[in-house]
């Protein structure tokens, strides 16, 4: 039987990217609760405006598209303030306790990267826990009129709320100045909307396929998980909400009860700066040396193509790439989805093609982790190493993340990286610890799964300016040729952390329990 999910009962930032539903520009909005009784009632009118993942059109099961979406979340302080049960709190994981502030050793955050150079909506002393971050609002507009409507809505039930919930100032722009929100945008090329970011590379491809959600045979390639017999289907719902059964075949632990926990999520909000000057600077530098040049290299930083994210292990050359690209100009919508995300590692296991240390094949290996696979299998009959599971990529498939966010700020000069200028990245999880903490520290920071060592993802990686401890990676080639490989070495810091926290999204039925204050765990 087909499973079909609540999406009257899911909030819509969990499973619909609302960039590529036309809404280019975004606020999020932090706020304090200051009286556990008003913040409540503040929840509650929120929540009668909250945009649940129900399908947008004309049909019976549908609604119209708003001109503007509200999405709302809580920090482990926050649902303590609103005065949870403790019997409840202590139900949710010790990473969503900690806060993302106290994960920084894990998650590698030092440096410039470290807490103490994070926003000061971030980095402010909190022992007096007067200016915590609680809440988080997130306003998602078809244009910037719209959105500052969406603002002058939400200011105005700030304000109604007497003082239960305070607006948070502290977020960093343009000069340095401090504004009380966090504005993203798409990025803009000539005028039009892109899916870029600021380093040049088209994102936001092959978010996962979540059970119960796609209907699109399609969409799944590539995006779900992989088969013993080559086929793909989607993700266990229970990697992304809760309340659901897992790829493990178990339900993700979670709070009591049952009704708090289920269709909710966890949410990784992180400000991540660019640093485009010393990106663009060694980028160049190395691109001089590198055979195939600039762009093939900056190819290999990622594992796609930087104008339109063709995939390297499709089209590892110029000429391999010109024919894709003919394939694609080709396609309708569906057959691009397909082109760009349906594809295996099976064929290129040495990093020949896609090295293993490009961000893509970090934050997903496929089933290219398996390497005691048997030489003699060949795509479409695979076999699993390990037994445990009937999934070749059974351990990647565990390490799953939905991708939410947009760039914030403009390059005005990419001979500097000390402007406002950097992405917004959301991930949504049913285990911190095991999914996004996990890749984070083990496959961004660390290269071991990889047969890599200390080599670091090029991208993401916490690379050190201490050329004690300086970074290289290994742009693999074809055993079988005489060209040797090419060694990056004293890898800058490419991207810095700039704050975040970790943030538990409700379902609607939760959100409704929470503002009348009935949860109750027994």
């Amino acid at each position: 039987m087909t499973k079909k999910l609540d999406l009257l009962d899911i909030q819509g930032n969990v499973l619909r990217p609302y960039g590529r539903f036309g809404y280019p520009v975004a606020r999020y909005v932090f706020l304090h609760v200051s009286d556990g009784e008003k913040g409540r009632a503040f929840v509650g009118a929120v929540t009668k405006s909250v945009t649940t993942s129900v399908t947008w059109g004309a049909g019976p099961d549908q609604v119209p598209q708003p001109d503007w979406t509200v999405n709302i979340a809580f920090t482990y302080q926050g649902l303590k303030d609103l005065e949870l049960p403790t019997a409840s709190l202590i139900g949710f994981s010790s990473e969503f306790v900690a806060g993302m502030k106290n994960r920084k050793d894990i998650l590698g955050d030092d440096g410039p990267s470290s807490p103490q150079a994070w926003d000061p909506i971030w980095r402010e002393n909190r022992v007096t826990r007067e200016k915590d971050v609680h809440i988080f609002i997130s306003l998602n507009a078809h244009t910037p009129g719209l959105l500052e409507d969406s603002y002058a809505w939400l200011k105005g039930m700030i304000e109604a709320s007497d003082g239960g919930v305070v607006l948070l100032s502290g977020h960093l722009g343009d000069n340095n100045a401090v504004m009380d929100y966090q504005d993203v945008k798409v990025v803009m090329e000539n005028g039009l909307p892109t899916a870029k970011e600021h380093f040049g590379y088209v994102d936001g491809i092959g978010d996962p396929a979540v059970e119960g959600l796609t209907a699109d045979p399609q969409f799944v390639l590539g995006r779900g998980k992989q088969m013993a017999d080559g086929s793909w289907a989607p993700l266990a719902t229970g990697e992304f909400l809760l309340g659901h059964i897992d790829e493990a075949g178990e339900y993700p632990p979670a709070p009591n009860p049952i009704l708090l926990a289920r269709n909710g999520t966890y949410m990784v909000y992180r400000k991540l700066h660019e640093n485009v000057a010393t990106f663009d600077a060694y980028l160049n530098e190395h691109g001089k040396h590198f055979p195939g040049g600039k762009e093939l290299l900056a190819a290999k930083f990622v594992g796609r193509w930087r104008d339109n994210g063709a995939p390297l292990v499709k089209a590892p050359d110029q000429a391999s790439k010109d024919a894709f690209d003919a394939q694609l100009a080709a396609a309708d919508q569906q057959g691009r989805d397909a082109l760009l995300s349906n594809f295996t590692y099976d064929d290129d296991m040495s990093g020949a093609k896609c090295p293993f240390s490009a961000h893509m094949r970090r934050i997903n290996p496929r089933a290219s982790l398996e390497f005691t696979r048997d030489p003699n299998d060949v795509p479409g009959s695979l076999k699993v190493s390990t037994g445990a599971f009937d999934t070749p990529g059974a351990l990647t498939n565990r390490r799953r993340v939905l991708r939410r966010g947009l760039p914030y700020g403009d390059v005005k000069d990419r001979s500097r990286d000390d402007g406002n200028h950097g992405i917004v990245i959301m991930m949504l999880n049913a285990d911190i610890n095991r999914q996004f903490e996990f890749v984070q520290q083990q496959w961004i920071n660390y290269g071991n799964d990889f047969k890599a060592g200390n080599d670091k993802e090029i991208l993401l990686g916490n690379h050190s300016a201490d050329e004690r401890f300086a970074s290289k990676a290994v742009i693999q080639v074809d055993p079988n040729s005489d060209q040797p490989p090419y060694f990056l070495s004293k890898i800058p810091r490419l991207v810095e952390t700039r704050g975040g926290d970790y943030f538990f999204v409700p379902s609607m039925t939760a959100l409704r329990m929470i503002a009348s204050g009935v949860v109750d765990p027994t």
